[in-house]
Protein backbone atom coordinates (compact mmCIF):
# COMPACT_ATOMS: atom_id res chain seq x y z
CA UNK A 1 0.00 0.00 0.00
CA UNK A 2 2.75 2.46 0.90
CA UNK A 3 4.36 1.67 -2.68
CA UNK A 4 1.80 2.90 -4.68
CA UNK A 5 1.03 6.03 -2.62
CA UNK A 6 4.65 6.99 -2.90
CA UNK A 7 4.16 5.93 -7.00
CA UNK A 8 1.16 8.21 -6.65
CA UNK A 9 3.02 11.16 -5.00
CA UNK A 10 6.17 10.60 -7.56
CA UNK A 11 3.82 11.28 -10.41
CA UNK A 12 2.65 14.71 -9.59
CA UNK A 13 3.44 18.07 -9.97
CA UNK A 14 2.00 21.26 -8.96
CA UNK A 15 2.57 24.59 -10.94
CA UNK A 16 1.65 27.84 -10.64
CA UNK A 17 1.40 29.79 -14.49
CA UNK A 18 2.50 33.84 -13.57
CA UNK A 19 2.56 36.32 -16.07
CA UNK A 20 1.59 40.08 -16.96
CA UNK A 21 -1.95 40.63 -18.09
CA UNK A 22 -1.94 39.55 -21.93
CA UNK A 23 1.01 38.00 -22.24
CA UNK A 24 -0.48 34.77 -23.24
CA UNK A 25 -0.66 32.75 -20.04
CA UNK A 26 -4.75 31.30 -20.10
CA UNK A 27 -3.72 30.40 -23.92
CA UNK A 28 -1.16 28.43 -22.72
CA UNK A 29 -2.78 26.72 -19.90
CA UNK A 30 -5.47 25.86 -22.10
CA UNK A 31 -2.91 23.91 -24.71
CA UNK A 32 -1.64 22.18 -21.69
CA UNK A 33 -4.90 20.86 -21.15
CA UNK A 34 -5.74 20.03 -24.82
CA UNK A 35 -2.34 17.91 -24.95
CA UNK A 36 -3.84 16.10 -21.38
CA UNK A 37 -7.39 15.63 -23.20
CA UNK A 38 -9.06 17.63 -21.11
CA UNK A 39 -10.94 19.78 -23.25
CA UNK A 40 -11.66 19.05 -26.86
CA UNK A 41 -11.32 23.22 -27.96
CA UNK A 42 -9.30 26.00 -26.60
CA UNK A 43 -11.76 28.91 -25.42
CA UNK A 44 -10.82 32.32 -26.37
CA UNK A 45 -10.68 35.23 -23.65
CA UNK A 46 -11.63 38.53 -25.83
CA UNK A 47 -13.27 36.43 -28.56
CA UNK A 48 -16.54 37.08 -30.02
CA UNK A 49 -19.70 37.51 -27.81
CA UNK A 50 -20.96 33.83 -28.96
CA UNK A 51 -17.30 32.09 -28.61
CA UNK A 52 -15.99 29.94 -25.71
CA UNK A 53 -14.93 31.90 -23.10
CA UNK A 54 -11.21 30.60 -21.49
CA UNK A 55 -11.62 27.19 -19.39
CA UNK A 56 -10.11 28.57 -16.18
CA UNK A 57 -12.24 32.00 -16.34
CA UNK A 58 -15.02 30.74 -14.78
CA UNK A 59 -16.46 34.00 -13.20
CA UNK A 60 -18.59 36.25 -14.58
CA UNK A 61 -17.07 39.54 -14.37
CA UNK A 62 -13.85 37.03 -15.96
CA UNK A 63 -16.00 36.61 -18.80
CA UNK A 64 -17.03 40.09 -19.55
CA UNK A 65 -13.32 41.76 -18.88
CA UNK A 66 -11.55 39.39 -20.23
CA UNK A 67 -9.57 39.14 -16.90
CA UNK A 68 -8.88 36.38 -14.79
CA UNK A 69 -9.80 37.58 -11.38
CA UNK A 70 -9.55 34.20 -9.25
CA UNK A 71 -7.39 31.63 -9.29
CA UNK A 72 -8.41 28.39 -10.70
CA UNK A 73 -7.41 24.91 -9.85
CA UNK A 74 -6.97 22.15 -13.38
CA UNK A 75 -5.65 19.22 -13.04
CA UNK A 76 -5.40 16.50 -15.75
CA UNK A 77 -3.44 13.91 -16.96
CA UNK A 78 -0.42 13.64 -19.21
CA UNK A 79 1.97 11.00 -20.34
CA UNK A 80 1.50 9.25 -17.04
CA UNK A 81 2.11 12.37 -14.80
CA UNK A 82 -0.95 13.78 -12.94
CA UNK A 83 -0.83 17.50 -13.29
CA UNK A 84 -1.98 20.53 -11.38
CA UNK A 85 -2.27 23.66 -12.65
CA UNK A 86 -2.49 26.74 -10.08
CA UNK A 87 -3.76 29.60 -13.20
CA UNK A 88 -3.45 33.30 -11.42
CA UNK A 89 -5.00 36.61 -11.89
CA UNK A 90 -2.47 38.54 -14.16
CA UNK A 91 -3.59 41.79 -12.94
CA UNK A 92 -1.72 43.35 -9.90
CA UNK A 93 -5.40 44.41 -8.32
CA UNK A 94 -5.23 40.67 -7.56
CA UNK A 95 -1.54 39.98 -6.45
CA UNK A 96 -2.56 38.85 -3.09
CA UNK A 97 -4.60 36.01 -4.74
CA UNK A 98 -1.77 34.92 -6.67
CA UNK A 99 0.51 35.41 -3.78
CA UNK A 100 -1.60 32.77 -1.67
CA UNK A 101 -1.69 30.10 -4.63
CA UNK A 102 2.04 30.29 -5.37
CA UNK A 103 2.37 29.31 -1.41
CA UNK A 104 0.56 25.96 -2.61
CA UNK A 105 2.89 25.63 -5.87
CA UNK A 106 6.07 23.64 -6.03
CA UNK A 107 7.19 25.98 -8.72
CA UNK A 108 6.04 28.18 -11.19
CA UNK A 109 5.87 28.60 -15.43
CA UNK A 110 6.65 32.39 -16.11
CA UNK A 111 5.14 33.56 -19.34
CA UNK A 112 6.57 36.71 -21.17
CA UNK A 113 5.70 38.58 -24.37
CA UNK A 114 8.52 38.41 -26.48
CA UNK A 115 7.78 42.15 -27.83
CA UNK A 116 7.24 43.64 -24.31
CA UNK A 117 9.78 41.57 -22.44
CA UNK A 118 9.39 41.24 -18.60
CA UNK A 119 6.59 43.67 -17.42
CA UNK A 120 5.93 45.92 -14.18
CA UNK A 121 3.22 42.88 -12.51
CA UNK A 122 6.01 39.83 -13.62
CA UNK A 123 8.44 41.66 -11.37
CA UNK A 124 5.94 41.67 -8.39
CA UNK A 125 4.85 38.01 -8.89
CA UNK A 126 8.86 37.42 -9.82
CA UNK A 127 9.60 38.09 -5.82
CA UNK A 128 7.22 36.64 -4.50
CA UNK A 129 8.76 33.46 -6.17
CA UNK A 130 12.12 34.39 -4.67
CA UNK A 131 11.23 35.26 -1.19
CA UNK A 132 10.01 31.21 -1.40
CA UNK A 133 12.98 29.79 -3.19
CA UNK A 134 10.30 27.98 -5.90
CA UNK A 135 11.90 27.27 -9.26
CA UNK A 136 10.91 29.53 -12.36
CA UNK A 137 10.57 27.90 -15.75
CA UNK A 138 10.06 30.95 -18.71
CA UNK A 139 8.12 30.50 -21.80
CA UNK A 140 8.59 33.80 -23.81
CA UNK A 141 5.11 34.12 -25.99
CA UNK A 142 3.91 34.97 -29.29
CA UNK A 143 7.31 34.71 -31.56
CA UNK A 144 5.00 34.75 -34.48
CA UNK A 145 4.68 37.97 -33.95
CA UNK A 146 7.46 41.00 -33.98
CA UNK A 147 9.94 40.25 -31.44
CA UNK A 148 12.82 41.92 -29.28
CA UNK A 149 16.14 41.10 -30.03
CA UNK A 150 16.71 37.21 -28.09
CA UNK A 151 19.47 38.32 -26.19
CA UNK A 152 18.50 41.53 -24.72
CA UNK A 153 15.31 39.56 -23.73
CA UNK A 154 17.38 37.13 -21.99
CA UNK A 155 19.68 40.37 -20.70
CA UNK A 156 16.50 42.46 -19.76
CA UNK A 157 14.95 39.27 -17.29
CA UNK A 158 18.58 38.62 -15.41
CA UNK A 159 18.82 42.31 -15.29
CA UNK A 160 15.58 43.44 -14.02
CA UNK A 161 14.70 39.91 -11.91
CA UNK A 162 18.19 39.31 -10.77
CA UNK A 163 17.97 35.34 -12.05
CA UNK A 164 20.45 33.66 -14.27
CA UNK A 165 18.74 32.14 -17.46
CA UNK A 166 19.86 29.23 -19.77
CA UNK A 167 17.74 29.09 -22.98
CA UNK A 168 16.92 25.26 -23.78
CA UNK A 169 15.79 25.83 -27.16
CA UNK A 170 16.71 29.29 -29.11
CA UNK A 171 14.09 31.34 -31.97
CA UNK A 172 15.30 31.43 -35.71
CA UNK A 173 13.68 35.35 -37.06
CA UNK A 174 10.46 36.09 -35.22
CA UNK A 175 6.70 37.84 -37.09
CA UNK A 176 6.30 37.03 -40.45
CA UNK A 177 9.84 35.87 -40.68
CA UNK A 178 9.75 33.43 -37.50
CA UNK A 179 10.67 30.23 -38.97
CA UNK A 180 10.84 28.18 -35.90
CA UNK A 181 13.33 26.79 -33.03
CA UNK A 182 16.89 25.29 -32.67
CA UNK A 183 16.66 22.30 -29.64
CA UNK A 184 20.16 22.99 -28.00
CA UNK A 185 20.26 19.25 -26.24
CA UNK A 186 18.88 17.33 -29.23
CA UNK A 187 20.78 19.55 -32.25
CA UNK A 188 17.14 20.12 -34.13
CA UNK A 189 15.38 22.55 -35.74
CA UNK A 190 11.39 22.40 -35.00
CA UNK A 191 10.72 24.29 -38.22
CA UNK A 192 7.57 26.21 -38.10
CA UNK A 193 4.41 27.09 -40.68
CA UNK A 194 1.37 28.60 -39.47
CA UNK A 195 -1.51 27.36 -41.37
CA UNK A 196 -5.47 28.57 -40.96
CA UNK A 197 -7.69 25.72 -39.77
CA UNK A 198 -11.26 26.80 -39.38
CA UNK A 199 -10.51 30.50 -38.40
CA UNK A 200 -8.04 29.40 -35.70
CA UNK A 201 -4.30 29.70 -36.43
CA UNK A 202 -1.98 26.40 -36.03
CA UNK A 203 1.73 25.60 -36.77
CA UNK A 204 2.94 22.87 -39.01
CA UNK A 205 5.78 21.62 -37.16
CA UNK A 206 8.72 20.03 -39.03
CA UNK A 207 11.77 18.39 -37.20
CA UNK A 208 15.35 18.14 -39.04
CA UNK A 209 19.05 17.99 -37.86
CA UNK A 210 20.80 21.06 -38.05
CA UNK A 211 23.24 19.16 -39.41
CA UNK A 212 21.10 17.80 -42.45
CA UNK A 213 21.96 19.66 -45.93
CA UNK A 214 17.86 20.47 -45.96
CA UNK A 215 18.18 22.19 -42.68
CA UNK A 216 19.56 25.50 -44.13
CA UNK A 217 17.09 25.05 -47.24
CA UNK A 218 14.35 24.85 -45.03
CA UNK A 219 15.06 28.09 -43.45
CA UNK A 220 16.97 30.05 -45.73
CA UNK A 221 20.73 30.77 -46.19
CA UNK A 222 20.97 34.29 -44.09
CA UNK A 223 19.13 32.63 -41.66
CA UNK A 224 20.83 29.74 -40.96
CA UNK A 225 24.12 31.70 -41.44
CA UNK A 226 22.50 33.96 -38.54
CA UNK A 227 21.50 30.79 -36.21
CA UNK A 228 25.10 29.17 -36.49
CA UNK A 229 27.11 32.37 -35.24
CA UNK A 230 24.41 32.59 -32.20
CA UNK A 231 24.98 29.00 -31.34
CA UNK A 232 28.63 29.36 -31.07
CA UNK A 233 28.35 32.92 -28.76
CA UNK A 234 25.57 31.05 -26.73
CA UNK A 235 27.66 27.67 -25.91
CA UNK A 236 30.49 29.85 -25.44
CA UNK A 237 28.19 32.79 -23.36
CA UNK A 238 25.50 30.94 -21.36
CA UNK A 239 25.17 29.46 -18.38
CA UNK A 240 24.59 25.99 -18.29
CA UNK A 241 21.52 23.92 -17.40
CA UNK A 242 22.65 23.62 -13.76
CA UNK A 243 19.44 21.68 -12.03
CA UNK A 244 20.54 21.76 -8.42
CA UNK A 245 20.13 26.02 -9.35
CA UNK A 246 16.94 25.56 -11.21
CA UNK A 247 15.42 23.76 -8.08
CA UNK A 248 16.90 26.33 -5.69
CA UNK A 249 15.72 29.29 -7.94
CA UNK A 250 18.51 30.62 -8.96
CA UNK A 251 18.70 29.76 -12.39
CA UNK A 252 15.50 29.97 -14.91
CA UNK A 253 15.47 27.53 -18.19
CA UNK A 254 14.43 29.52 -21.27
CA UNK A 255 11.77 27.99 -23.84
CA UNK A 256 10.28 30.20 -27.06
CA UNK A 257 7.13 29.60 -28.55
CA UNK A 258 3.57 30.83 -29.77
CA UNK A 259 0.56 28.89 -27.65
CA UNK A 260 -1.73 30.65 -29.80
CA UNK A 261 -0.55 28.94 -32.63
CA UNK A 262 0.19 25.56 -30.79
CA UNK A 263 4.09 26.14 -31.60
CA UNK A 264 6.56 25.22 -29.05
CA UNK A 265 3.99 24.31 -26.24
CA UNK A 266 4.24 20.44 -27.06
CA UNK A 267 8.22 20.18 -25.98
CA UNK A 268 7.97 22.71 -23.60
CA UNK A 269 5.44 20.69 -21.02
CA UNK A 270 7.73 17.78 -21.73
CA UNK A 271 11.09 19.36 -20.51
CA UNK A 272 9.30 21.00 -18.02
CA UNK A 273 7.34 17.83 -16.97
CA UNK A 274 11.68 15.90 -17.03
CA UNK A 275 13.29 18.94 -15.22
CA UNK A 276 10.70 19.61 -12.10
CA UNK A 277 10.58 17.66 -9.31
CA UNK A 278 7.38 15.54 -7.34
CA UNK A 279 6.19 17.18 -4.46
CA UNK A 280 8.46 18.67 -2.10
CA UNK A 281 8.69 18.79 1.96
CA UNK A 282 6.74 21.23 3.57
CA UNK A 283 7.70 23.07 6.90
CA UNK A 284 5.53 22.37 9.92
CA UNK A 285 7.19 23.82 13.67
CA UNK A 286 10.65 23.90 12.17
CA UNK A 287 10.40 20.06 11.07
CA UNK A 288 10.23 18.93 7.44
CA UNK A 289 7.26 16.45 6.85
CA UNK A 290 7.98 14.27 3.84
CA UNK A 291 5.21 13.81 1.49
CA UNK A 292 5.12 9.87 1.50
CA UNK A 293 6.13 9.13 4.68
CA UNK A 294 3.49 11.10 6.94
CA UNK A 295 -0.57 10.31 6.78
CA UNK A 296 -2.41 12.88 5.25
CA UNK A 297 -1.78 16.80 6.10
CA UNK A 298 -3.21 19.67 4.35
CA UNK A 299 -3.19 23.50 4.12
CA UNK A 300 -5.86 26.00 3.17
CA UNK A 301 -4.93 28.81 0.66
CA UNK A 302 -7.60 29.91 -0.47
CA UNK A 303 -11.33 30.51 0.23
CA UNK A 304 -14.40 30.95 -2.37
CA UNK A 305 -17.97 32.20 -1.68
CA UNK A 306 -20.73 30.88 -4.51
CA UNK A 307 -18.75 28.98 -6.96
CA UNK A 308 -22.06 27.59 -8.28
CA UNK A 309 -24.54 29.69 -7.61
CA UNK A 310 -27.49 27.39 -7.37
CA UNK A 311 -25.38 26.13 -4.42
CA UNK A 312 -24.33 28.94 -2.70
CA UNK A 313 -21.69 27.55 -0.98
CA UNK A 314 -18.18 28.33 0.39
CA UNK A 315 -15.14 25.99 -0.82
CA UNK A 316 -11.95 25.74 0.91
CA UNK A 317 -9.32 24.98 -1.28
CA UNK A 318 -6.45 22.81 0.45
CA UNK A 319 -2.88 21.97 -0.95
CA UNK A 320 -2.23 17.99 0.24
CA UNK A 321 1.09 18.32 1.73
CA UNK A 322 1.54 14.50 2.87
CA UNK A 323 -0.25 11.36 2.54
CA UNK A 324 -3.59 10.10 1.04
CA UNK A 325 -6.63 11.23 1.20
CA UNK A 326 -10.00 9.46 1.48
CA UNK A 327 -13.61 10.67 1.59
CA UNK A 328 -15.05 10.21 4.70
CA UNK A 329 -11.39 10.24 6.81
CA UNK A 330 -11.80 12.12 10.42
CA UNK A 331 -9.42 14.67 10.35
CA UNK A 332 -8.61 17.40 13.08
CA UNK A 333 -9.11 21.39 12.33
CA UNK A 334 -5.90 22.18 14.05
CA UNK A 335 -7.26 26.11 14.84
CA UNK A 336 -9.94 24.75 16.48
CA UNK A 337 -8.69 22.06 17.73
CA UNK A 338 -12.24 20.13 16.39
CA UNK A 339 -12.54 16.55 14.65
CA UNK A 340 -14.37 16.47 11.23
CA UNK A 341 -14.98 14.91 8.05
CA UNK A 342 -14.47 17.10 4.98
CA UNK A 343 -17.35 17.05 3.15
CA UNK A 344 -18.05 17.24 -0.71
CA UNK A 345 -14.13 16.76 -1.89
CA UNK A 346 -14.03 17.54 -4.87
CA UNK A 347 -11.56 18.55 -7.64
CA UNK A 348 -12.18 21.11 -9.65
CA UNK A 349 -11.55 21.89 -13.37
CA UNK A 350 -12.60 25.82 -13.50
CA UNK A 351 -16.32 25.58 -12.30
CA UNK A 352 -16.74 21.92 -13.78
CA UNK A 353 -16.70 19.74 -10.16
CA UNK A 354 -15.79 16.64 -9.87
CA UNK A 355 -16.47 14.99 -6.66
CA UNK A 356 -13.13 12.48 -5.25
CA UNK A 357 -12.87 9.65 -3.30
CA UNK A 358 -9.04 9.90 -3.23
CA UNK A 359 -6.51 12.56 -3.49
CA UNK A 360 -2.78 12.57 -3.09
CA UNK A 361 0.04 15.09 -1.65
CA UNK A 362 0.54 17.50 -4.32
CA UNK A 363 -2.94 17.70 -5.13
CA UNK A 364 -5.81 20.59 -4.47
CA UNK A 365 -8.74 19.75 -3.06
CA UNK A 366 -12.08 21.78 -2.32
CA UNK A 367 -13.94 20.86 0.56
CA UNK A 368 -16.93 22.93 2.04
CA UNK A 369 -16.44 24.65 3.90
CA UNK A 370 -19.22 25.76 6.65
CA UNK A 371 -17.39 28.93 8.02
CA UNK A 372 -14.81 27.29 10.40
CA UNK A 373 -12.25 27.72 8.09
CA UNK A 374 -9.16 30.88 7.42
CA UNK A 375 -6.81 31.10 5.12
CA UNK A 376 -3.86 29.65 6.20
CA UNK A 377 -5.29 26.74 8.49
CA UNK A 378 -4.09 23.26 8.85
CA UNK A 379 -5.94 20.09 9.22
CA UNK A 380 -4.06 16.75 9.51
CA UNK A 381 -4.61 13.52 10.97
CA UNK A 382 -6.16 13.36 14.84
CA UNK A 383 -3.02 11.59 15.82
CA UNK A 384 -0.77 14.08 14.23
CA UNK A 385 0.20 17.56 15.52
CA UNK A 386 1.06 19.41 12.11
CA UNK A 387 0.72 23.32 11.80
CA UNK A 388 2.11 24.89 8.91
CA UNK A 389 3.47 28.09 8.25
CA UNK A 390 0.51 30.90 8.00
CA UNK A 391 -0.17 32.91 5.11
CA UNK A 392 0.48 36.25 5.75
CA UNK A 393 -1.79 39.09 4.50
CA UNK A 394 -0.67 41.94 2.44
CA UNK A 395 -1.44 45.36 4.16
CA UNK A 396 -4.60 47.45 2.24
CA UNK A 397 -3.31 50.48 0.02
CA UNK A 398 -6.81 51.86 -0.94
CA UNK A 399 -9.91 52.34 1.51
CA UNK A 400 -13.89 53.23 0.94
CA UNK A 401 -17.05 53.55 2.92
CA UNK A 402 -19.85 51.04 1.57
CA UNK A 403 -23.36 52.41 1.92
CA UNK A 404 -25.67 49.99 1.42
CA UNK A 405 -28.60 52.16 -0.56
CA UNK A 406 -31.80 49.00 0.25
CA UNK A 407 -31.46 48.70 4.38
CA UNK A 408 -34.21 46.07 3.81
CA UNK A 409 -31.72 43.89 2.78
CA UNK A 410 -29.08 44.41 5.55
CA UNK A 411 -28.93 41.20 6.42
CA UNK A 412 -27.73 39.39 3.08
CA UNK A 413 -25.46 42.12 2.53
CA UNK A 414 -23.47 41.66 6.07
CA UNK A 415 -22.97 38.00 5.47
CA UNK A 416 -21.95 39.07 1.38
CA UNK A 417 -19.48 41.27 3.36
CA UNK A 418 -17.89 39.37 5.62
CA UNK A 419 -18.00 35.99 3.10
CA UNK A 420 -15.95 38.13 0.22
CA UNK A 421 -13.92 39.55 3.21
CA UNK A 422 -13.21 35.55 4.21
CA UNK A 423 -12.11 34.96 0.77
CA UNK A 424 -9.12 37.28 1.65
CA UNK A 425 -9.32 39.53 -1.63
CA UNK A 426 -10.93 42.52 0.67
CA UNK A 427 -10.47 43.11 4.02
CA UNK A 428 -13.57 45.14 6.18
CA UNK A 429 -13.23 47.32 9.10
CA UNK A 430 -15.72 48.98 11.42
CA UNK A 431 -15.88 52.74 12.61
CA UNK A 432 -14.25 52.65 16.10
CA UNK A 433 -17.88 53.32 17.81
CA UNK A 434 -20.17 53.25 15.16
CA UNK A 435 -19.93 49.03 14.87
CA UNK A 436 -21.41 47.60 12.17
CA UNK A 437 -23.25 50.67 11.57
CA UNK A 438 -20.13 52.13 9.14
CA UNK A 439 -18.19 49.59 6.96
CA UNK A 440 -15.26 50.48 5.59
CA UNK A 441 -13.03 47.80 3.09
CA UNK A 442 -9.56 48.16 2.36
CA UNK A 443 -8.09 46.55 -1.05
CA UNK A 444 -4.75 46.27 -2.40
CA UNK A 445 -5.37 47.25 -5.69
CA UNK A 446 -8.56 49.56 -7.19
CA UNK A 447 -10.01 47.08 -9.18
CA UNK A 448 -10.72 44.32 -6.24
CA UNK A 449 -13.82 47.35 -5.35
CA UNK A 450 -15.17 46.74 -9.11
CA UNK A 451 -15.61 43.06 -8.00
CA UNK A 452 -17.02 43.42 -4.49
CA UNK A 453 -19.34 45.50 -5.98
CA UNK A 454 -20.59 43.59 -9.13
CA UNK A 455 -20.40 40.33 -6.41
CA UNK A 456 -22.86 42.22 -4.29
CA UNK A 457 -24.80 42.97 -6.58
CA UNK A 458 -25.18 39.77 -8.55
CA UNK A 459 -24.54 36.71 -5.77
CA UNK A 460 -26.12 38.47 -2.60
CA UNK A 461 -28.34 40.65 -4.70
CA UNK A 462 -27.18 44.16 -2.50
CA UNK A 463 -26.65 47.18 -4.17
CA UNK A 464 -24.25 49.57 -2.82
CA UNK A 465 -22.59 52.69 -3.62
CA UNK A 466 -18.81 52.90 -3.02
CA UNK A 467 -17.28 56.33 -1.60
CA UNK A 468 -13.71 56.68 -1.68
CA UNK A 469 -11.39 57.15 1.52
CA UNK A 470 -8.10 59.81 1.82
CA UNK A 471 -6.57 57.27 3.77
CA UNK A 472 -3.37 55.55 2.05
CA UNK A 473 -1.78 53.70 5.06
CA UNK A 474 -2.63 51.54 7.83
CA UNK A 475 -1.49 50.14 11.00
CA UNK A 476 -2.53 47.62 13.72
CA UNK A 477 -2.08 48.93 17.22
CA UNK A 478 -0.27 46.10 19.31
CA UNK A 479 -1.44 46.55 22.43
CA UNK A 480 -5.04 45.38 21.49
CA UNK A 481 -6.48 46.90 25.19
CA UNK A 482 -5.21 50.56 24.27
CA UNK A 483 -7.99 53.22 24.59
CA UNK A 484 -8.41 55.13 21.11
CA UNK A 485 -9.91 57.81 22.34
CA UNK A 486 -7.26 58.55 24.76
CA UNK A 487 -4.77 59.06 21.62
CA UNK A 488 -3.57 62.08 20.65
CA UNK A 489 -2.10 63.82 17.01
CA UNK A 490 -5.15 61.75 15.63
CA UNK A 491 -7.71 64.85 14.44
CA UNK A 492 -6.54 63.34 10.58
CA UNK A 493 -6.57 59.58 11.12
CA UNK A 494 -9.55 56.99 11.24
CA UNK A 495 -9.86 54.84 14.00
CA UNK A 496 -11.45 51.42 13.34
CA UNK A 497 -11.50 47.89 14.58
CA UNK A 498 -10.98 44.82 12.30
CA UNK A 499 -12.92 41.82 12.31
CA UNK A 500 -11.97 40.34 14.63
CA UNK A 501 -12.31 43.33 17.20
CA UNK A 502 -9.04 44.48 17.12
CA UNK A 503 -7.97 48.45 16.99
CA UNK A 504 -5.77 49.89 13.71
CA UNK A 505 -5.95 53.72 12.63
CA UNK A 506 -5.84 54.44 8.97
CA UNK A 507 -3.20 57.23 8.20
CA UNK A 508 -3.31 59.78 4.54
CA UNK A 509 0.16 59.08 4.43
CA UNK A 510 2.99 57.56 6.08
CA UNK A 511 4.18 60.86 7.65
CA UNK A 512 1.40 60.63 9.90
CA UNK A 513 2.70 57.49 11.17
CA UNK A 514 5.51 58.94 12.91
CA UNK A 515 3.32 62.41 14.24
CA UNK A 516 1.37 60.03 15.98
CA UNK A 517 4.14 57.57 17.41
CA UNK A 518 5.60 61.14 18.61
CA UNK A 519 2.60 62.53 20.22
CA UNK A 520 1.45 59.46 22.23
CA UNK A 521 4.68 57.24 24.32
CA UNK A 522 4.73 53.58 23.97
CA UNK A 523 2.02 53.16 21.72
CA UNK A 524 3.63 50.50 19.34
CA UNK A 525 2.08 50.16 15.76
CA UNK A 526 2.79 47.05 13.58
CA UNK A 527 2.21 46.42 9.60
CA UNK A 528 0.17 43.30 10.26
CA UNK A 529 -2.44 42.36 12.43
CA UNK A 530 -1.59 38.84 14.68
CA UNK A 531 -3.83 35.69 13.69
Amino acid sequence: MAGSIEKEIGRRRTFAIISHPDAGKTTLTEKFLLYGGAINTAGSVKGKANAKHAVSDWMEIEKERGISVTSSVLQFEYDDYCINILDTPGHEDFSEDTYRTLMAADCAVMVIDASKGVEAQTIKLFKVCVMRHIPIFTFINKMDREAKDTFELLDNIEKVLGIDTCPVNWPIGCGKEFKGVYERNSREILGFESVSTGGSKEAKETIISIDDGQAEQMIGEDFYENLMEEIELLDGASQPLDMEKVHKGELSPVFFGSALTNFGVQPFLEHFLQMTTAPLPRVSKGTEIAPAEHDFSAFVFKIQANMNKNHRDRIAFMRICSGKFEANMEVKHVQSKKKMRLSQPQQIMAQERKIVDEAYAGDIIGVFDPGIFSIGDTVCMPKDDFEYEGIPTFAPEHFARVIQLDSMKRKQFVKGVEQIAQEGAIQIFQEHQAGFAEIIVGVVGTLQFDVLKYRLENEYNCEIRLEPLPYQAIRWIKDVQTDMNKLKGVAEVKKVRDMRGNPLLLFKNEWGIQFVLDRNEGLELVEFSKE
